[in-house]
């Protein structure tokens, strides 16, 4: 199989963030993400703190997103955790493709409770869009999100991306959303 291009840049800024990797500081930061029950609503529910501290431990604050495309969303004055990004390649086994093939790039994002409905998850992923843009060939990007996320699902549509269908995953409708990467262009 033939390794499909991510994006390369490893920091990001906006005027109101920074993306970059995650360092050690973002430690408290990346265990509130993963075990927050109202942040984890839709997303399979809060993770016990002692396995997600021993995971952190064990792989490093920055390991959580050394992969390419793969970003802690910071507060570009305080450096402060306040979200994680990936652009990243959707695996062909996983459902929820608009190509045949599969691996189409696919965005995700989570924010810390106190960064919600002020625009940094739209500033933070049409930043990181914009980029892809400028360097990735054009291609679908998708966004999969579970149906009864209604702010995910108006912020996807704000976005640009258009819904193409539903599927089941984790117990729950998921719906499947499409953008061309490069109508991110600037």
């Amino acid at each position: 199989m033939i390794q499909m291009p991510t994006l390369s840049a490893t920091e990001i800024a906006t005027d109101r963030l920074l993306l970059r990797k995650a360092q050690g500081a973002d430690r408290e930061g990346l265990i509130e993400l993963a075990t927050d029950p109202e942040i984890r609503t839709y997303l399979g529910g809060p993770r016990p703190r002692g396995d997600v501290e021993r995971y952190i431990d064990a792989v490093g604050a920055a390991g959580l997103t050394s992969a390419p495309g793969s970003f802690v969303i910071a507060d570009a004055v305080t450096d402060e955790l306040i979200g994680t990004l990936a652009l990243a390649r959707r695996s062909a086994e996983r459902p929820g493709h608009v190509t045949e093939d599969g691996e189409e790039l696919e965005l995700s994002y989570v924010l810390r409770r106190s960064a919600w409905g002020v625009g940094l998850a739209f500033e933070a992923a049409t930043a990181v869009l914009r980029a892809a843009a400028g360097e990735l060939p054009d291609q679908p990007v998708v966004v999969v999100t579970q149906t009864a996320n209604r702010r995910s699902l108006k912020l996807a549509a704000r976005l640009g991306f258009r819904q193409v269908g539903t599927f089941e995953q984790f117990g729950a409708e998921q719906t499947l959303s499409t953008a061309d990467l490069h109508s991110f262009a600037v």
